[in-house]
């Protein structure tokens, strides 16, 4: 029997069902996304001179224009700190890291795009069309390091965005960064990444490693490059995410797959997900971790209308499931998914988080983290 190829667009198996949740078709066919039509960036939201404008906000609108391309605008975003410290009791890191604010990648399921709101940016657009670089961002932290002892602290870094989308390529912040923490000592460092560009890093990423505990995450939700070109317009190709998985294992580095969200009848389908999870095991990944879409107010703004374009025989069950927060029926799904996805991972023998640490391991969460 002929096996199909990993990245080829799948049959229409039945996805799981909670007992629960009431069952609906799946949407059907696999056609590639359509672009958005382009709203020039003054439309989205006109430059602001108003005294009223305080804080992040007020930065972002003096912010310089450094470059525009492929429809997406770059300013300079100065900083006095790139570091923010998170007390939230549901991470187990200490401080976070985002090199950029904004994200050109256009995940139509992103629960970021609220930090652009801080900036008065609030059209779901500008936060994948405005992308603010922080340039100073290596002498800042710098500074940061001589009024902060980091030593035996979690630093996380792309919390809020990705630190190695395309913007990286041009300015380097992110390298940059490392390059600073390469110098460091008794830190413990995650990066977490859909772009398989973090790989061009390895080098500083083991030498990093030498004295720090360093693991990376990359977030790959579907095996499917058709599928992930949908739900992530600009992200790289899952092939190649786990290329770089590959390549960061080979030098020792540690590292592990985050499927994250789950996207209830869109990619959790249990043929893809033991696919998907068989993939980073042979790639090389030393652990998995899932997580269910959450969706916050500023997400639904993209969300549902992708939802009611590409998947319109999904509105209503989308519709109960997201009717709150919190749902019934949510609940349920994800406690079902969940369970199904652990069993698979005991399959494929990705069961831990991270090793080396002290700290119990954990499933992360969706959460509004500060934007260090």
């Amino acid at each position: 029997m002929r096996q199909r190829s990993l990245f080829q667009d799948p049959p229409p198996p039945a996805s799981f069902d909670s007992q629960r949740v009431e069952a609906v078709p799946r949407a059907g066919g696999t056609a590639g996304v359509g672009s958005e039509a382009f709203v020039p960036l003054t439309a989205l939201c006109p430059e602001t001179e108003g005294s009223h404008l305080k804080g992040i906000a007020r930065l972002a609108a003096g912010a310089v224009e450094i470059d525009e391309r492929n429809e997406v605008e770059y300013r300079d975003l100065p900083c006095r700190t790139v570091i923010a410290a998170c007390d939230s009791q549901r991470v187990p890191f200490d401080y976070t890291l985002n090199p950029y604010r904004g994200c050109e990648f256009g995940c139509v399921y992103c629960y970021a795009r609220y930090t652009h709101e801080y900036m008065e940016l609030e059209h779901w657009l500008d936060f994948e069309r405005k992308v603010f670089v922080k340039t100073g961002a290596r002498e800042v932290l710098l500074n940061d390091l001589r009024r902060r002892d980091l030593a035996g602290k979690w630093l996380a870094i792309g919390t809020a965005t990705d630190p190695y989308q395309p913007a990286e390529r041009r300015y380097g912040i992110t390298r940059a960064v490392l390059e600073v923490l390469a110098g460091r000592r008794s830190l413990q460092l995650s990066v977490t990444t859909k772009s398989d560009l973090v790989a061009r890093d390895a080098d500083l990423l083991e030498r990093i490693s030498e004295h720090n505990e360093v693991h990376v995450n990359v977030t790959v939700t579907t095996p499917h490059h058709t599928l992930s070109r949908r739900i992530e317009p600009r992200a790289p190709r899952p092939d190649k995410r786990l290329a770089a998985v590959r390549q960061l294992a080979d030098r020792g580095i540690t590292v592990g797959v985050f499927v994250m969200p789950v996207l209830p009848r869109i990619n959790d389908r249990l043929e893809d997900l033991d696919t998907l999870i068989g993939a980073a095991r042979e790639a090389g990944a030393s652990y998995l971790a899932a997580q269910v879409l959450f969706l916050r107010n500023c997400s639904r703004k993209r969300f549902f209308p992708f939802i009611e374009e590409r998947f319109p025989d999904l509105v209503p069950f989308y519709r109960r499931l997201y009717a709150a927060n919190h749902t019934e029926a949510l609940t349920n799904y994800s406690r079902g998914i969940l369970a199904e996805i652990q069993r698979l991972k005991e399959r494929h023998g990705l069961v831990g988080f991270r090793t080396g640490t002290a700290r119990p391991a954990f499933e992360p969460d969706q959460l509004a983290l500060e934007l260090g």
